[in-house]
């Protein structure tokens, strides 16, 4: 039996900020804390990777100068329990340095894009946690089966007074939309 390395044994409170902050970059990349429980992720099939990389690319270039795109970043969503998730996708404040902590306010659109060992989360935890935290838009792209490989976009817009997420539409061929900012994208081309 291997010995788990000490960054992965569970501390009684769980793990926090100066804990996760002392962790190498490398092994943060692959990582989740959720209440202060370590929470490690599968890597990314190719076509999810292709389906990141082209919508970034699609959001890069319709969004204004004051907001900037990025991908796979740590989005600290709470200090104590420690709640640190990395969204695939996130479109946020270009004003924040690079060196401080991207939070929920900094934020103006999430994207999940679902895997198999992500299925759980994509739809149910981060939706939650995201909505919970106050970011306005969270859009989470599915594929419909591995075999029929098209894409199907939820959006959802949130709801200040119930602080839950509400479905704002469901496209299955294009997503075009003006709110938080002015995209149309054949869902093919994610592809």
């Amino acid at each position: 039996m291997t010995a788990l390395p000490d960054w992965m044994v569970s501390r009684p409170d769980g793990l926090t900020i100066a804990d996760y902050d002392a962790l190498p970059e490398e092994i943060c990349r692959h990582i989740e804390i959720v209440d202060g429980a370590i929470v490690v992720n599968p890597a990314p099939r190719r076509s999810h990777q292709r389906i990141v990389h082209h919508l970034t690319s699609a959001l890069e270039a319709v969004v204004s100068e004051d907001l900037a795109v990025a991908i796979d970043v740590d989005l600290r969503l709470r200090d104590v329990p420690l709640l640190n998730r990395r969204p695939d996708i996130v479109v946020y404040d270009a004003s924040l340095p690079d060196e401080a902590v991207l939070r929920p306010e900094h934020c103006v659109l999430v994207i999940e894009v679902m895997s198999p060992g992500s299925v759980t989360a994509d739809q149910n935890d981060k939706p939650a946690e995201y909505a919970a935290a106050g970011i306005e838009h969270f859009w989470r792209v599915e594929n419909a089966t591995e075999a029929d490989r098209s894409l199907t976009v939820f959006r959802y817009r949130l709801d200040q007074t119930t602080r839950a997420y509400g479905l704002a539409g469901v496209d299955t061929h294009t997503t075009a939309v003006t709110d938080p900012f002015k995209l149309t994208v054949a869902l093919a081309d994610l592809q």
